[in-house]
């Protein structure tokens, strides 16, 4: 039914329907499709994967040794410390998951030497992996033990999540970065975005000096995955991919019509500390695909609404 059908719609209609979001079994291939990795032309796909995946691991022979090189082993030494700490740390912190991210993000940092390894581009392997891990499973992700895949299954997934991180990073390469100046800049949009859609919420926050960097940096920097379960940075990543630069801006309206969501809790709390507290640690943990459908369909309003507007929110 849905499933085998959902290939062979054109581009258009294809980003129409993983808007709403995407059947799990077909996720893999349509999130492969929605960011250009795939081409839309079926004949070539097999052709292109077997490419792509070659061409990584001619990086991985070329550059990984050097990852203990004067110049390199920083950026190795901080991927190792930061990967621990990421979520969903059962599943990263299998040693066989805890080298590739350190091979795809020591790669993809030694290939853009204009950013480099940052703080917050680790969190962005994660949904890739994952959701490509589930091509070869049926069970639940969380408890898998990734030895039990074949070789060939887990060297696929980790150069096919490469790539999608690669050209995900490609649309916001300035949150990046020296002094991550696209982040600044976005953060400062979603200031000017709340003050018109919510003033008493942009009010109360300046009441109690609370500045948006000291809580949105981390939305921008980690694209709101240290607020939401897993399973809702998924969901919300079929949007992101089917919308255009759903990444760089629609992320903006999310972000915007997710701080407003908690417009309660937010003018109860009455002092700085309580703002912060509150704003670090949102009560997202039961979530699930209902409340990003309402996020997301409150963010297109906003987007929609907001569209003509001066310039600012539209970089």
């Amino acid at each position: 039914g849905v499933c085998s059908s959902f290939f062979f719609f054109p581009a258009e209609e294809l980003r129409k329907l993983s808007w709403s979001g995407i059947p799990r079994q077909v996720r893999p291939i349509t999130w492969k499709l929605l960011s250009g990795y795939l081409p839309a032309n079926a004949d070539r796909r097999e052709c292109v994967l077997q490419r792509k995946r070659q061409e990584y691991f001619g990086f991985i022979q070329q550059y990984y040794d050097s990852r203990n090189d004067e110049h390199h082993q920083d950026t190795y030494r901080q991927i190792r410390i930061d990967i621990p700490r990421m979520n969903p740390e059962r599943l990263v912190m299998q040693p066989q998951v805890t080298e590739i991210f350190e091979r795809i993000l020591f790669i993809w940092a030694i290939r853009h030497p204009a950013s480099g390894y940052v703080q917050g581009i680790n969190d962005l392997v994660t949904p890739f992996f994952v959701v490509y891990v589930f091509e070869y499973i049926e069970e639940e992700v969380e408890n898998f033990d990734v030895s039990s895949l074949r070789e060939e299954s887990l060297r696929n997934i980790e150069a096919d999540s490469f790539w999608c991180m690669s050209r995900l990073l490609d649309g916001i390469q300035d949150n990046y970065t020296f002094a991550q100046p696209g982040i600044q800049r976005k953060v400062k949009a979603l200031e000017e975005l709340v003050s018109r859609i919510d003033d008493s919420v942009h009010l109360h926050m300046q009441q109690y000096e609370v500045e948006y960097l000291q809580f949105a940096f981390r939305w921008m920097n980690n694209l709101l995955m240290r607020e939401l379960p897993l399973r809702c940075t998924i969901r919300l990543w079929d949007t992101y991919q089917a919308e255009p630069e759903g990444f760089s801006q629609f992320h903006l309206y999310v972000c915007a019509s997710f701080l407003v969501l908690w417009r309660k809790e937010i003018l109860e709390e009455r002092d700085f500390q309580g703002l912060m507290i509150l704003l670090q640690n949102l009560p997202t943990m039961h979530w699930g695909n209902e409340e990003v459908s309402v996020l997301l369909a409150e963010a297109y309003r906003l987007k929609f609404a907001f569209a003509d507007a001066p310039n600012h929110y539209k970089r």
